[in-house]
């Protein structure tokens, strides 16, 4: 496969700290075992992806915060998991503050390595079915521009991909709140982007979350979650 015929997907990734990880999830959890789950779900995505490239033209990539942390962060990561940085620093376009300057770093440092297109994948859906993520890119390496878009039952979105880095997706948006992914959609019809969406998907992130994913026997197996969750709580299975 070349760079031309491939889509990359970038786990949007932080190193796992106790104290810095998943802090919404604290309480229930302790901020140790939130860092654990942190991590669990950063190796169980980057797995995620790769399966996928074993059914779609897909590459496997890190999209990472904070620079300096790359040796840190590979061991929690799949092996052959690429890196690219995303910690909002570089130039962005007027309109484009916080959390959008990191996806749009990440956009633009993946399509420069010359990917036919990029998704970005949040860390915290560790059950995302691996088909979902093969059709992402299969979608976008078909003929003609469009994007790809997986919504959250909470407002936001589990993945964004593109040929180009519209920056107008990313403009005056207030990233973690419910309105996320709804402001997307408007700024790509102002565009004249056609987004296709895929299945939507929930995101853990919060104690709510927490609590869907230990009932959930549904999509990727996710088995480093599955094995903290058995120790957070005996009664899960670990083996789902």
């Amino acid at each position: 496969m070349t760079g031309r015929s491939v889509c990359a997907i970038a786990v949007m990734a932080k190193l796992p700290q106790s104290g810095c990880s998943k802090t919404r999830l604290c309480p229930p959890l302790t901020p140790d075992q939130a860092a654990s789950l942190s991590a669990a779900f950063l190796r169980d995505t980057t797995d995620n992806v790769h399966a996928a490239a074993a059914i779609a033209p897909v590459m496997a990539y890190a999209a990472y915060t904070p620079a300096g942390s790359e040796s840190f962060l590979v061991p929690y990561l799949a092996p052959e998991t690429g890196l690219v940085l995303a910690d909002g620093t570089a130039p962005a376009p007027a309109g484009v503050e916080g959390f959008g300057r990191c996806l749009v770093q990440a956009l633009e440092g993946l399509l420069a390595r010359g990917f036919a297109a990029a998704c970005l994948l949040s860390s915290d859906t560790p059950t995302l079915p691996t088909r979902v993520l093969a059709e992402a890119a299969q979608i976008l390496l078909e003929p003609g521009e469009r994007g790809v878009f997986g919504a959250c039952d909470d407002g936001g979105y589990y993945l964004l991909g593109l040929k180009r880095a519209h920056d107008h997706l990313f403009r005056d948006i207030a990233w973690s709140t419910g309105s996320v992914a709804e402001i997307t959609r408007t700024r790509a019809r102002e565009i004249g982007l056609d987004l296709v969406e895929l299945e939507p998907w929930y995101d853990v992130d919060d104690a709510e979350g927490l609590a869907r994913l230990t009932a959930d026997t549904a999509g990727y197996a996710a088995p480093r979650t599955r094995a903290v969750l058995a120790r957070l709580h005996p009664g899960v299975d670990a083996t789902l």
